[in-house]
Formats: C-alpha cells, sequence, structure tokens
C-alpha cells in the first residue's frame, strides 16, 4: 500500500484482541491482552496498522463481536444440528451470561459508515444492542426452529478443563479463544462508533441467530 501511495485502509480486527473482559463494558482502551494464537495475530497486525498511521497512514481499525451471517456458521453448525434432532443442548456454565454478537451486514453498514467520514484513524468496537442471556437467546431460538431440544446446563470450569485435555490430545471440539470466554459475560462498547460514525445496529442476537439457522437449512439442502 506504501509502495502504491494508497494512504487509507479499514481494517477488521477482533475482540479477541482484549482477552478475558476486565470491565463491562468493553471499550476500545481496554487492555490487549490476547490468550490465543488468532487474537495474537490480530494485536500484531494492529500493532503494524499503528505504525504505518505514524507515517502518515489513516487506518480504522473494527473489532466485533463473533459475526454472523451467510457463510459465518463456524461452529454453530454443530449446535443447530443438534436442534435439528431435537437433541438436548449444552451450555458452557448455566446460560446466565450475555455473549454479544454482530450482523455482517451490519459489519458492511458499519464500513460504509466510516467511508462516509473520510476513515477516521482510530479503533471501534462492533456488536449487537441489548444482548439477551445466553439462555434466552437459545431458548428462543429452538421455539422459532420448531425444536424440541432442551438446554443442559454445566459446570463450566468442568466443561473448559475437559475441553483443554482433549485439545491437547489432539482431539479440538472447540477452541481455547473460544470456550474460555463461553459462560463470562462479554459486551463491547459501542457508544463511540455510533456516536462518531452514525452507525447503528439493525439486527438483534435472537434475529440474528434465527437467520444463521436458515443459512444452515439452505446449506444442507443445497448439498
Amino acid at each position: 500500500m506504501q509502495e502504491k501511495g494508497c494512504r487509507q485502509l479499514i481494517y477488521f480486527s477482533t475482540d479477541m484482541t482484549y482477552g478475558k473482559p476486565e470491565f463491562l463494558p468493553v471499550t476500545t482502551d481496554h487492555p490487549q491482552r490476547p490468550f490465543g494464537p488468532y487474537g495474537a495475530s490480530k494485536k500484531a497486525s494492529e500493532d503494524l496498522c499503528r505504525r504505518y498511521r505514524a507515517q502518515g497512514m489513516s487506518v480504522t481499525i473494527f473489532r466485533p463481536r463473533m459475526i454472523l451471517g451467510p457463510g459465518r456458521l463456524g461452529i454453530l453448525k454443530k449446535l443447530f444440528r443438534l436442534m435439528e434432532w431435537n437433541l438436548p443442548v449444552p451450555m458452557i456454565g448455566s446460560g446466565r451470561n450475555c455473549y454479544q454478537m454482530i450482523s455482517v451486514f451490519d459489519c458492511v453498514s458499519a464500513i460504509q459508515c466510516c467511508l462516509r467520514k473520510g476513515i477516521p484513524n482510530r479503533e471501534y468496537d462492533l456488536g449487537s444492542e441489548n444482548p439477551p442471556t445466553v439462555r434466552e437467546l437459545l431458548t428462543g431460538t429452538i421455539r422459532k426452529v420448531g425444536s424440541h431440544s432442551i438446554l443442559l446446563p454445566t459446570n463450566g470450569g468442568l466443561v473448559k478443563s475437559c475441553l483443554a485435555l482433549l485439545g491437547k490430545l489432539g482431539f479440538d471440539i472447540m477452541y481455547r479463544e473460544q470456550y474460555e470466554i463461553a459462560d463470562e459475560n462479554y459486551i463491547v462498547d459501542i457508544a463511540a462508533t455510533k456516536q462518531e460514525l452514525g452507525w447503528t445496529p439493525r439486527y438483534n442476537d435472537e434475529d440474528m441467530l434465527a437467520q444463521a439457522y436458515e443459512y444452515y437449512e439452505q446449506e444442507k439442502a443445497a448439498r
């Protein structure tokens, strides 16, 4: 970019650069202490962006929560398969925590807002507004998709220890960056994004998960 004279960049990083939340909601000045390779690589790339800012480049860094949308199912396929088969859905912990997400369509609208504002030289968090608890979210999704699955609360610490052991044995069911925060409240602060960019998320977590299930069924039908 520098060689070609490109001076502006919109870069999508991740909330995983923060590591475990030390306070809520998580603001962009939260310490960056990633505990896995994905978050660490994104932190390193952010450092690179900041280095080039010092050389006159304008870089907007977005840190989104878990992105949902077409082609963004990932681990949700396992969850939806349980719902499809009417099997119990185990949660890591009690499910009383909030686990915020963000629609891929809201990520696109954030890019559009960023362009209109001239690509500000700073970081912004992206997430939904007023996320429900995991229990409320999954209960609503099970009902919407017509499943007869029930939710199973678990001992979060014990489950995470088992997942860590399976990972060491080469059987990764979930990545550490996924399961370590699965039973914790994790909400990023989008106030600055709304105020400075004029952006507002259109999709709530319930709608996103229901739409994701539709994508899952469409993918299955297309195979």
